[in-house]
């Protein structure tokens, strides 16, 4: 399972005073400062508007500004450049706002972000590292850092900083999601259950927990929890065709074969090229004593040609009269 990636960048506005006597918006008044250009950018990019937010933030940049007005240009810049995933543009920006503010734990929190997402993990753990020195209560810091150090295969690293980022923020679901992902990894299932229990008792609608919890509800025997963990996923992604295959596995493992047979045929019918789902399709439907299992092993194998090593010699033994 993966992490719980939000990476809120911090964005800022320069405060000026406009005085607006009409409904349109402050951008379509004509800019004539850095501070215009800016917060036209700023609401440029709130509507969506990328490639004119990064050109008024540019030309912001080709005027006259205080030190301070040309960082937060930078810094807001950068955050259009990652909307359009450009990671090296982005940390370009954010260089030049530490070169203007290098005391500024923003900067390097965001520029860690854009590292991260361009994976050059080192650096990122680095910049994370420096906000955090710069602002120890930065908890959205602790859990990017320890993202980052679960990437390098740093876990137990990575557990530390999600323990520290709920320390700081207790009531924030994706830490304790965080921290059960570390758990997990280390195979440590019952806390993992309980941190995926707690994102979700803080945010009932963060299904990825059901899906986490679900995996960890398998590896402890617990059918039913994982089948219903799935269950409730669905409700909030009812095409998810792994969602679909993963209850599929949960209930073969009941003997549900029914069951399984709906979910594998669930798979396929939103992902045909979902070799596995075909696989175990047949092996419930041999196990039903249905006439076509032969057809999805075939559909299997053509998919993924490696499957015959696992399911061949099944396969075979069972087409024996």
């Amino acid at each position: 399972m993966t992490k719980y990636k939000t990476h809120t960048l911090l964005t800022f506005a320069l405060l000026i005073l406009i005085f607006n006597w009409t409904s349109a918006p402050a951008y379509a008044q004509t800019p004539k400062t850095a501070e215009d250009y800016n917060n036209r950018g700023l609401d440029r990019q709130n509507n969506g508007d990328l490639d004119g937010a990064i050109a008024d933030y540019t030309a912001a940049l080709s005027l006259k500004a205080k030190p301070v007005t040309r960082a937060t240009v930078y810094n807001n810049r950068a955050n259009a450049f990652m909307a359009k995933n450009n990671f090296p543009a982005a940390i370009d920006d954010y260089g030049c706002a530490i070169e203007l503010q290098p005391t500024n734990f923003e900067n390097y929190y965001n520029r860690g972000i854009a590292l991260y997402n361009k994976r050059d993990l080192d650096a990122a753990v680095a910049d994370f590292t420096k906000a955090l020195e710069l602002e120890p209560k930065l908890a959205m810091a602790y859990s990017e850092r320890g993202n980052a150090r679960s990437d390098k295969g740093d876990v137990e690293g990575a557990l530390a900083d999600y323990s520290r980022a709920i320390a700081l923020a207790p009531k924030s679901p994706s830490f304790y999601y965080n921290r059960g992902i570390a758990l997990q990894n280390l195979r440590r299932h019952d806390e993992a259950i309980k941190d995926f229990s707690d994102a979700l008792t803080l945010g009932p609608k963060f299904y990825k927990a059901n899906i986490s919890r679900a995996v960890s509800l398998l590896e402890t025997g617990d059918l039913e929890g994982a089948i219903a963990d799935y269950t409730r996923a669905l409700e909030f992604e009812p095409a998810d065709a792994s969602i679909f295959y993963e209850r599929g596995i949960a209930r073969q493992k009941k003997k549900d074969l029914e069951g399984a047979l709906g979910d594998y045929t669930k798979t396929i019918e939103i992902d045909q090229r979902h070799a596995l789902a075909y696989a175990n399709r047949g092996v419930v439907k041999v196990l039903l004593n249905k006439p076509d299992s032969s057809t999805d092993f075939e559909t299997a194998f053509r998919l993924n040609p490696s499957l015959r090593s696992t399911y061949g010699q099944f396969y075979e033994k069972r087409r024996q009269p």
